[in-house]
């Protein structure tokens, strides 16, 4: 497998126990204050990573990496939302939604070509989304659908943006930037709203910002070695994953449409991951449009 493949499938497999532990304590503790505790301590974790590893600060694009920064929190809080109020499976399917966004956004702002092994791989892909929606019974089409599709739509800007960055800043100071912008925004929306967590909720959301923060480094370091359109393809199989917590600690059952959908995702991974270089891809330019 290719490295940027592998570090994506696990980063997948690190969020999905992420969401576990959010939709565990989301009926007794706020969205906004989940993010917050989430970013803030990954924000200190990731610091003093940086401050082993040397890594030092960037004096220029800091603009857009605060960008990223916003793209990432609005993301979660919409994410995390949509947790909340669906079954995990569901709102797993409408995030992954996000190589739609990402394949735009990509070819719009960092002129990223599709591969022609990736065309024919995604509509398996597609296949299998459609069958995990169960056309004519996804009973989830209301506000709480929307705000998950638009957590798609944010995630896809995400990791156009850390591809972007990734030629000129070390992954963890793109990931200190995510975190620290989560914490910042995240103040003013939970300041009325706090609710003083209990013992157990206090180590869940702990956990939560440690294992998240994990999931987040390989993520980043996913898209330093592969494009974005790679990248969030493998992705999809962190819906198999949530699925099958889903039915771990929720007892949702899969239909057999569930399950059909769930194996041309994982064999669309499998494809994807052997190989064995870009084809049909053309050089990056990280000039943004909008500075041409």
């Amino acid at each position: 497998m290719k490295n940027g493949v592998i570090l994506a499938i696990l980063s997948s497999l690190i969020f999905s126990i992420m969401n576990v532990l959010v939709k565990s304590i989301s009926d007794t503790v706020p969205t906004s204050e989940i993010v917050f505790f989430r970013s803030f301590i990954g924000t200190v974790l990731i610091y003093f990573f940086m401050k082993r590893s040397k890594v030092q600060f960037s004096r220029k694009g800091i603009p857009f990496l605060m960008l990223r920064g916003l793209f990432g929190a609005l993301y979660l809080l919409a994410y995390f939302y949509t947790i909340s109020k669906i079954p995990l499976a569901d709102a797993s399917i409408l995030a992954h939604l996000s190589p739609f966004f990402a394949v735009f956004f990509s070819y719009l702002f960092l002129k990223e070509r599709v591969s022609k092994r990736v065309i024919l791989i995604l509509p398996l892909v597609l296949v299998g989304v459609v069958l995990l929606t169960k056309p004519g019974a996804y009973s989830a089409y209301s506000l709480f659908a929307l705000v998950g599709v638009a957590s798609a739509l944010f995630a896809g800007a995400a990791a156009t943006s850390i591809r972007f960055l990734s030629k000129a800043h070390h992954s963890f100071e793109i990931v200190f930037y995510f975190l620290a912008t989560g914490t910042l925004v995240t103040i003013p929306l939970m300041w009325n709203n706090f609710v003083l967590p209990s013992p157990t909720e206090l180590s869940i959301l702990v956990g939560i910002g440690v294992v998240s923060l994990l999931g987040q480094v390989f993520l980043t370091k996913a898209f330093t070695h592969e494009s974005v359109v790679v990248v969030e393809i493998a992705r999809y199989i962190g819906i198999v994953f949530n699925i099958l917590w889903g039915f771990l600690f929720w007892a949702e059952v899969p239909s057999l449409l569930t399950v059909t959908g769930g194996v041309l995702i994982v064999t669309s991974c499998i494809l994807l991951s052997r190989k064995k270089q870009p084809v049909g891809r053309a050089k990056v330019s990280f000039i943004p449009v909008w500075k041409k």
